[in-house]
Order: structure tokens, then C-alpha cells, then sequence
């Protein structure tokens, strides 16, 4: 009886040590395929980021909402005034729709007077970090 065991134990050992020598841990070798295309983006994003400089401009905002409504006053911004820049900012837990990119306070009063022709409630603002 005894002997029985000690060749089940020694034929399991067998095994064990046979299957584990075909386990393989995860190899090291990783391949990235990207698009050469991304990199262009990426590196166009990267000349344009330095030059942002969002604290030293003025911008008006003509809307602060929901985001749907949001999408509606930008789109019809940019229909009457092709012109001026216009983006959505989230500020919690309303969307802000700002136009504008004024160097001086004067150059964004000036826009201020033809935008307020078309929308109610419009504020002149000097975003801040």
C-alpha cells in the first residue's frame, strides 16, 4: 500500500514538473503599431500648446448651461460670426460657451457691443488658472 502512494506521489511530481517546463511567464517584447499620422498630430499639437496663453487674454461668454443648449448657442455663434473663435468650456456643473481671444481689454469691449446686438446675457471675463 505504501509503495502505491509514494508512485502516486513520485508519478505526480513527474507530471507537475513536465507541465510547469511548458508554462511560459509573459514575455517582455511589446510591439506599438501607430499611424505616422498620429505622430504628425502629436507633434503639431505640441508647437501650438507653448503658444496658448489662456491667462493673458479676454473672452466673452455668451452662454452658461446645460450642454445641450450649450451646443446650440456655439453652433449658431459660429453661423452669425464666422470670425471669432468660439469653444465650450465645463465648468461643475455647467457648460460655458466662450468666444473671443482679446489681447486688451479695449479689442474685447469693441466685440462685445456687436455680440450683445444678437445675445441677452453676455459678460466680459479674463479666464484664470
Amino acid at each position: 500500500m505504501k509503495t502505491l502512494t509514494v508512485r502516486k506521489i513520485f508519478l505526480s511530481l513527474v507530471i507537475l514538473n513536465t507541465w510547469t517546463s511548458y508554462l511560459y511567464a509573459q514575455d517582455q517584447n511589446v510591439t506599438v503599431n501607430q499611424d505616422s499620422k498620429f505622430e504628425q498630430l502629436l507633434n503639431e499639437k505640441r508647437k501650438i500648446n507653448p503658444s496658448l496663453t489662456v491667462n493673458d487674454s479676454y473672452k466673452i461668454q455668451i452662454y452658461n448651461g446645460s450642454s445641450e443648449n450649450a451646443k446650440k448657442t456655439l453652433s449658431d455663434f459660429k453661423q452669425n460670426f464666422s470670425d471669432i473663435d468660439a469653444t465650450i468650456v465645463f465648468n461643475t456643473p455647467n457648460y460655458k460657451v466662450w468666444v473671443g481671444n482679446y489681447k486688451t481689454r479695449i479689442d474685447a469691449e469693441r466685440s462685445l457691443i456687436d455680440i450683445k446686438k444678437k445675445y441677452n446675457n453676455v459678460l466680459l471675463i479674463k479666464p484664470g488658472k
